[in-house]
């Protein structure tokens, strides 16, 4: 997959992919990865990229003539704006996006972009929260983590990908790691710090039936909104 994100601040981009996982899914040629800056694209003497908004008021707008430049070399790939204005990402648009073998992230800045540059070249908008960031960088990267990760090869372990928070609207059920030795000396006492014993006799079947019912727990707990919607599908 190749990922390219239309910025004014390229050097935000790179960093992201120089360690972990996404640095070893790209130099093992499983991601390709670039960042562009739209600046490069302008058509006046002072790479200018914003003018005031034609209504008045404060900030700056992204211009249409500018960014659409640089977007029209992109426009076979799957073009995503990230905006306030956009639906709320979630794990099955990852699980979509994914499959896509290009897609390209504009990043706004200031007030946001010209509403004729979304119009004319964004398959979706998409916002990571009801919050304003100083620019689309953040969630541009959000949603390439997300996606990234879903493509086969780039995780060490698929495993990984089983049982993920938000599958069937429901949160993962909680994780411990191994005590060590002295730690379990330390803890015996201490009821509040013990492992559900189930978890280390290794009956799978009634390991997973445990986890399904803490992952209920824990999502009607912490997001009540997605345990209504998973009590919805149950009764369908």
């Amino acid at each position: 997959m190749k990922l390219s994100f239309f910025t004014l601040f390229p050097q935000l981009i790179a960093p992201y992919f120089e360690d972990s996982i996404l640095k070893r899914a790209r130099e093992s040629g499983i991601l390709e990865v670039e960042a562009i800056n739209f600046r490069e694209f302008a058509t006046n003497a002072y790479q200018k990229v914003d003018n005031p908004p034609i209504s008045g008021g404060a900030g700056q707008v992204l211009m249409f003539e500018s960014l659409s430049c640089a977007l029209w070399e992109a426009r076979e790939s799957h073009i995503i704006f990230l905006s306030p204005c956009g639906k709320r990402f979630g794990q099955n648009d990852a699980l979509r996006l994914a499959r896509k073998p290009h897609i390209s992230f504009v990043c706004g800045r200031y007030e946001g972009f010209d509403e004729r540059l979304i119009e004319s070249f964004g398959d979706e908008v998409f916002s990571i929260g009801d919050f304003i960031l100083t620019g689309g960088e953040l969630g541009a990267l959000c949603l390439a983590d997300s996606i990234a990760r879903q493509i086969p090869g780039v995780l060490g372990n698929e495993d990984s990908l089983k049982g993920e928070s938000f599958e069937s609207y429901l949160l993962e059920a909680p994780n411990f790691a191994k005590n060590t030795t002295d730690f379990e000396k330390t803890i015996k006492n201490l009821p509040k710090l013990a492992i559900p014993s189930e978890y280390s006799k290794g009956n799978h079947n009634r390991i997973a039936s445990l986890k399904h019912s803490l992952a209920g727990c824990k999502t009607q707990y912490f997001r009540p909104d997605l345990f209504r919607a998973y009590l919805a599908t149950t009764k369908q």
